[in-house]
């Protein structure tokens, strides 16, 4: 990949997962928002992922965004391959809280 990798944080048992600079990009579509129910304060490198969301969007295959433009509708994605790696890391790890180490 190129050289950045998600911890962990908290579960230093669990290996790493490198992940490419533009899945690392993408963290924020999947980040559950800052002041939700049960989120800790984050650093800024790192990301709070809810285990509900993850496996809703592994099982669908799908997430959505919210276009900027469009802020009415949102817009169907299909999750790539690399993103269905991340998330069937964080489920069979029981992860929700990782860093970014670059």
């Amino acid at each position: 990949m190129d050289g950045v990798t998600l911890v962990a944080v908290d579960r230093s048992e669990i290996a790493p997962l490198p992940i490419s600079a533009r899945l690392c990009a993408q963290l924020v579509y999947f980040m559950t928002a800052a002041g939700a129910a049960d989120v800790p304060p984050l650093r800024e490198d790192e990301y709070w992922i809810a285990e509900a969301d993850a496996a809703k969007w592994l099982d669908e295959g799908v997430f959505y965004l919210v276009s900027p433009l469009d802020t009415a509708n949102m817009t169907e994605v299909e999750l790539t391959e690399e993103q269905e790696v991340l998330l069937n890391w964080l489920l069979k790890n029981r992860v929700q809280h990782v860093r970014v180490c670059r």
